[in-house]
């Protein structure tokens, strides 16, 4: 399973990124449309509690390959 590179943007400029598999991925957008907060992601060996009240943004890296610069 690969993991997505995410960057989660919060209220007042810090952003966490964190690595997260599909489903992990697919719990965070749903989290988001429902507004469940808190939310809870597991990133490599370390738990991250989200406040979805403050993100305003999450930006998701494409894992496609990339060539050059």
């Amino acid at each position: 399973m690969a993991a997505n590179r995410v960057e989660i943007g919060f209220e007042g400029g810090p952003v966490v990124p964190v690595k997260l598999d599909d489903s992990q991925l697919d719990g965070l957008r749903k989290a988001l449309k429902k507004g469940d907060s808190p939310h809870e992601v597991t990133s490599g060996d370390e738990t991250v509690i989200l406040d979805l009240n403050k993100v305003i943004f999450v930006r998701i890296d494409s894992n496609e390959s990339k060539v050059g610069f």
